[in-house]
């Protein structure tokens, strides 16, 4: 919540430095609140447990928020039930002439595939040239952030040899970014991904900031100079025992899965996984949610961008 302090305090300058957000007696005298809306597009096929997650990471803000699910209409999902998705779900035509403060981009398992040769893509490059004229700020998550990399800036994705599933220690190239205010210089984040996103392609699209990579996971986080878009290639939401049920799952369909890196004490599957990146992963959504949502979208969502 922003600290209200008397105009002209010599305090105000030395704080909103800090990326501490002070209001000003005039501006607290003149402010209308609303709730913020924000738009989830789950692409992941277990869509409940996604929501989950999702809705934790940006419940932790005294905010006001409203959560509109949004699904994509050109694929069937098998993995939710259809009364759910009938109740909860809206198609991209009944929200596309809506404006939204915040909108979140799910990932996908379909990192398999060529962009082009996924069957909702054509629907969901639309999506994402509305979200630049009816969207604040945009926060893609991993082959979410793929696809939008690809999609807006032509940066391409590379399959790995082997998946890259784990817990990595992460480095900030921005520490000064207000995305990172309140991080230590190091945090844990999970990646669970078969393709990755290179720095070098990065580098070449001067509207693209690399904010945060890891020595063995490589690119984390990726931003645009405005504040717009954010790409994350992790999955900072996932719970303690998501990297384990995958693991898990891919032993029974016969896919010789890697043991997830950095996960089980001991490196032994039995052990319980600790949950060592909550907090990083509360941070990074209330920090988006409040530096580059509540405190720059106005207050006329008609005007959102």
């Amino acid at each position: 919540m922003p600290i209200k302090i008397a105009d002209g305090l010599p305090a105000q300058s030395v704080l909103e430095d800090e990326h501490i957000f002070v209001m000003t007696e005039y501006r607290a005298l003149h402010q209308d609140i609303r709730p913020l809306r924000i738009g989830l597009l789950n692409l992941m096929p277990t869509k409940i447990t996604t929501e989950t997650q999702i809705l934790r990471c940006l419940s932790n803000t005294p905010l006001q928020i409203e959560v509109d699910f949004v699904g994509v209409s050109s694929h069937t999902n098998k993995n939710t039930p259809q009364e759910h998705l009938l109740e909860f779900y809206k198609s991209f035509d009944e929200i596309k002439s809506e404006n939204f403060d915040g909108f979140i981009i799910t990932g996908a398992p379909v990192e398999h595939l060529d962009f082009e040769e996924v069957d909702y893509w054509e629907e969901l490059c639309g999506i994402m040239d509305w979200t630049t004229s009816h969207v604040h700020s945009t926060l893609h998550i991993c082959w979410g952030a793929q696809a939008a990399l690809y999609h807006h800036y032509g940066v391409p994705k590379y399959p790995l040899e082997k998946k890259c599933s784990g817990i990595f220690l992460h480095k900030l190239l921005t520490p000064k970014s207000r995305l990172f205010h309140g991080f230590d210089s190091e945090f844990l984040a999970p990646h669970s991904r078969h393709t990755e996103t290179r720095a070098e392609d990065i580098a070449k699209i001067s509207d693209l900031r690399l904010m945060s990579v890891s020595d063995e996971a490589g690119v984390y986080a990726v931003g645009n100079e405005s504040g717009s878009r954010f790409f994350i290639t992790g999955h900072s939401e996932y719970d303690a025992k998501t990297l384990d049920s995958e693991y898990r799952r891919d032993l029974e369909r016969g896919l010789d899965p890697e043991m997830p890196k950095h996960y089980y004490p001991g490196d032994n599957p039995d052990n319980e996984p600790p949950l060592c990146w909550r907090a990083h992963s509360t941070l990074l959504f209330t920090n988006w949610l409040n530096y580059f949502v509540y405190q720059t979208t106005p207050f006329d969502i008609s005007k959102n961008v």
